[in-house]
């Protein structure tokens, strides 16, 4: 027999009060330690990393898809609901919304990592947009560990994880981390990207393990941290732009240092 999920159609209902708060507030994310991920790909990634969610819901016509009951039934949960229609389209911040939403708990990074080789370092990244476009490169380029520094965007807010893609899950994520605190960790060179820099991309070495540091495109690059870098370098870009968007600027270097390491040659047996 089928059992069916709890209804709730009142705004009033205090798991629905809950629900907008948390989509709404950086600070009620933070104080649960939970966010929420909205829509089909999100929830597949999570289920695919082995989490079991806090709570799972959909709305009352997105539970009649085969396709989404398969989904609210069988991703680990601590609890399923379903929304009436309206409901669901307050708490999600999409457009066109799946219809399927869970609350998950955010994962503890633990300790900073005595030893640390390729990596990121980004500082005062602001843009959700921006900080989800970064995740994504960095897990298709199989970064392990990313950090961010105090004053970047919550890197797991709802807008974030929702342009990560699904990318959380396959990174390992510190919040809160300054430049010096990696200076002593780092295995290889710590390298950052400023476009007056001397020397081009294409002229270094990327071979062996690099901790790359990016900063916000607006204000740059603290004194910690261009103090913190042993080298700095620019991507050439003979246009009329002065510089990239920092999302673009950190793909073209992680898939830069990718092409040097394919290409390069073996060492004698």
């Amino acid at each position: 027999m089928r059992l069916e999920p709890r209804l709730i159609r009142s705004r009033d209902n205090p798991q629905v009060k809950a629900l907008l708060k948390l989509a709404r507030s950086s600070r009620e994310q933070r104080a649960t330690g939970t966010t929420i991920l909205d829509g089909e790909r999100l929830i597949d990634a999570f289920r695919a990393s082995g989490g079991t969610a806090e709570l799972i819901l959909a709305t009352e016509t997105a539970y009649a898809s085969p396709r989404i009951y398969a989904l609210l039934t069988s991703t680990p949960a601590r609890e399923r609901l379903l929304l009436a229609d309206p409901l669901v389209r307050q708490i999600s911040q999409v457009v066109t919304s799946s219809g399927v939403l869970a609350v998950v708990r955010v994962p503890a990074p633990g300790a900073l990592p005595d030893r640390v080789a390729t990596c990121l370092l980004l500082e005062c990244i602001q843009d959700p947009g921006n900080l989800g476009s970064i995740l994504r490169s960095a897990a298709a380029a199989a970064i392990e560990h990313v950090f961010l520094s105090p004053d970047s965007v919550n890197a797991w807010s709802p807008k974030v994880v929702r342009a990560g893609m699904g990318a959380h899950f396959f990174l390992s994520i510190h919040q809160g981390v300054t430049p010096s605190a990696l200076s002593g960790r780092v295995l290889g060179q710590i390298i950052a990207t400023g476009p007056r820099a001397a020397r081009s991309l294409y002229d270094v070495d990327l071979s062996g393990p690099v901790a790359w540091i990016f900063g916000n495109e607006g204000s740059g690059l603290s004194e910690e941290a261009t103090r913190t870098a042993k080298q700095h370098i620019r991507i050439p870009m003979p246009g009329a732009t002065e510089s990239l968007n920092v999302a673009a600027s950190v793909a073209v270097c992680l898939f830069e240092q990718i092409r040097q390491r394919l290409h390069a040659p073996t060492p004698p047996v």
